[in-house]
């Protein structure tokens, strides 16, 4: 079947009110980006639906496309039709025609935004119903759970008809949300952390903790390759923050007594990742901690940790059993690069018996005996900054953040 069209609807994004332009601006975009390599399509955008008008472009190869983009609820490969009913019912024969096989069913859901046309919606389910009957022996009617639902949208300018629906990723529009900062280990757990925040319309930077020569090169090339991923499912770049932490670290292990370095470690690297957010304009700080895991992530370690700032940490992990973070992992393609065996920064000089329920007021005080903020902007100077771009070579830039 040769379709004309792919008609996308909001979901979500049709519960906005005032802004919901905004939205559909974003988007659109996201869709122009996604579809770049297709330079004969159209993208039409209303109210209430988008439509790529294909233009004799490869059908099925946007659609794959179009799976991975957040904003879209659903989407279905569709014919467009002259409001005449001898041309709506040949159109619908085709179609049902191309999605037939011997014992299959079907229904027609019919839909009149446009009040004017000259069948109701009941006469329009009929008529093309006979008229399917009539034409394709062996066709029989399931109202309840058809094999093949002939969708027929009556709009103002023409008729659509579409058999397919097909899930989108859901969630809002890239980059609707604002931006944030993801700290990005080289787990499992920091990149479903930035898939989830992105499917929340959030659009993020990575900021990675980089001790040489306790951490090598592989586990930096890993946090690259996860930063790809994410690149790739945000259909653009991902700017990826490399910080040296080693001069932090050591000052850590040599001033914090041991069962305190965990949480003093995690202090540190908010007030870095907090630094870097102000100089990039970002709003908040993501993070893949979940409730009671490992030690620094019990409440009473979160709240000594969050101490450091007044920006709002965003954890989309903090809930979820951590065997239905695996398999979003595994979806995003991201678990089999997480599993690799190199260890970074949080893994190295683990204290034997790290502090659980560590006292706010006790690591205030072992870390005021040293100063710790020249340290801290010093790393911050010295940040490595990398463009990330899926299917492209590495842009590298070293990035003076002040």
């Amino acid at each position: 079947m040769e379709y004309d069209r792919i008609l996308i609807r909001y979901g979500e994004i049709s519960t906005k009110g005032r802004n919901r332009n905004k939205f559909i601006d974003k988007l659109r975009k996201s869709v122009r980006i996604a579809l770049r390599n297709f330079p004969e399509i159209k993208i039409e955008a209303s109210r209430d639906r988008m439509y790529v008008v294909l233009n004799g472009e490869n059908a099925r190869e946007i659609i794959e496309k179009l799976t991975h983009i957040f904003g879209i609820q659903s989407f279905s490969p569709a014919i467009k039709a002259a409001k005449e009913i001898e041309l709506v019912k040949q159109s619908s024969l085709d179609l049902v025609q191309s999605q037939y096989k011997d014992g299959k069913t079907f229904k027609v859901t019919a839909k009149r935004s446009d009040k004017t046309f000259e069948l109701t919606t009941d006469e329009i389910n009929h008529t093309l119903g006979d008229h399917l009957l009539q034409n394709i022996p062996g066709l029989k009617v399931n109202v309840k759970n058809p094999d093949i639902n002939l969708r027929v949208e009556v709009r103002k300018d023409a008729i659509y008809l579409s058999c397919e629906t097909i899930p989108g990723a859901g969630g809002l529009p890239a980059g609707s949300g604002g931006k944030a900062m993801l700290m990005l280990s080289g787990g499992i757990d920091s990149p479903v952390a930035g898939y989830l925040a992105m499917r929340r319309g959030l659009d993020i930077e990575a900021v990675h903790f980089f001790s040489p020569p306790f951490t090598s090169e592989r586990a930096k090339d890993k946090v690259i390759d996860l930063s790809r991923k994410l690149a790739e499912i945000a259909g653009g770049s991902i700017t990826l923050h490399i910080v040296p932490f080693t001069e932090v670290q050591q000052a850590i292990r040599e001033q914090v007594p041991e069962n305190y370095t965990m949480t003093s470690t995690r202090r540190m690297m908010l007030r870095i990742t907090d630094e870097i957010r102000k100089n990039r304009e970002a709003l908040a700080i993501i993070t893949g901690e979940n409730l009671g895991q490992v030690a620094s992530q019990t409440i009473e370690s979160m709240y000594a940790i969050n101490d450091v700032t007044n920006t709002p940490i965003l954890r989309p992990l903090i809930s979820m059993d951590k065997n239905d973070i695996i398999k979003i992992a595994d979806k995003i393609d991201t678990l089999e690069i997480s599993n690799r065996p190199y260890e970074d920064c949080c893994t190295i000089f683990v204290p034997a018996s790290p502090k659980t329920k560590p006292k706010r007021e006790k690591v205030r005080q072992y870390e005021s005996y040293f100063d710790f903020e020249p340290l801290i902007q010093k790393a911050v100077h010295d940040v490595e900054t990398i463009t990330i771009k899926p299917g492209e070579e590495l842009s590298q830039e070293f990035d003076d953040l002040f």
